[in-house]
């Protein structure tokens, strides 16, 4: 997970290397001011393939060429890309202890660097999974990030990317539809923070972009969008290519 450019406490990294190395599974705490605290199960970071939800199966039997996996994590899914499919990956992260934790799970690739500071190198898949609209952070940041992945594919890359419509938390009205306070922020626009043993990072922000919102994106930044995969819980995956 790539949480965002400010975030300089590796709270995500000093968890992921307890569990991989002592089996620790205390887990890491997530707040926001918009609901209460939830946990990420750090063994969870560390699902095979066969584990996986149906949409990441998806997204990775859906990448082919040179894969830039974003915000790795603990790497699961480099690993099976590289170690199953035989494609070539660099996975990438802001935190220092998962990369550490990736190179000896044996990723050959793994490189410290934001998404948004990555230059002069090219892909033909670039993968955002477990809402990898997060780090967009804003919907106003939509034309960057399109702007920005435009000048790390191919001729025939392509994004795969999901996310999820939190339209679901509101109440619908009598028509069946939701009321959004139009002067109001974009539904899916939360900050969050995370926190590790007492250790807590800064607040960022983290978008969840509705289908809607991101195809009509797509199609103002001349790039074709194609929903993949439907989850279970209002989420789903897309494919994304420039025009």
């Amino acid at each position: 997970m790539q949480e965002s450019n400010n975030i300089n406490t590796d709270v995500f990294g000093k968890a992921i290397s307890a569990y991989y190395l002592n089996k620790d599974e205390t887990p890491i705490l997530v707040h926001s001011p918009d609901f209460d605290d939830d946990e990420i199960l750090v063994p969870y970071l560390f699902r095979d393939f066969k584990e996986m939800p149906l949409l990441e199966q998806s997204a990775l039997e859906n990448t082919s060429g040179k894969i830039l996996d974003v915000g790795c994590g603990a790497g699961s899914h480099s690993l099976f890309l590289q170690n199953e499919r035989d494609l070539e990956v660099i996975a990438i992260d802001i935190s220092e202890g998962a990369l550490d934790i990736c190179t000896q799970r044996g990723i050959k690739d793994v490189r410290n660097i934001d998404f948004f500071d990555l230059k002069n190198e090219t892909f033909d898949t670039l993968l955002l999974l477990m809402n990898g609209t997060g780090i967009i952070g804003k919907l106003e940041n939509l034309d960057s990030f399109f702007k920005h992945s435009r000048s790390l594919l191919t001729k025939n890359g392509q994004i795969i990317i999901d996310s999820s419509d939190l339209s679901y938390l509101f109440d619908p009205d009598e028509d069946g539809g939701i009321w959004i306070d139009p002067d109001a922020p974009y539904y899916g626009e939360l900050e969050f923070s995370i926190s590790y043993k007492g250790e807590s990072s800064p607040a960022f922000n983290w978008l969840y972009l509705d289908a809607t919102t991101f195809a009509n994106a797509a199609a103002e930044n001349n790039f074709s969008f194609e929903i993949l995969h439907k989850g279970d819980h209002f989420d789903y995956l897309a494919v994304l290519k420039p025009l």
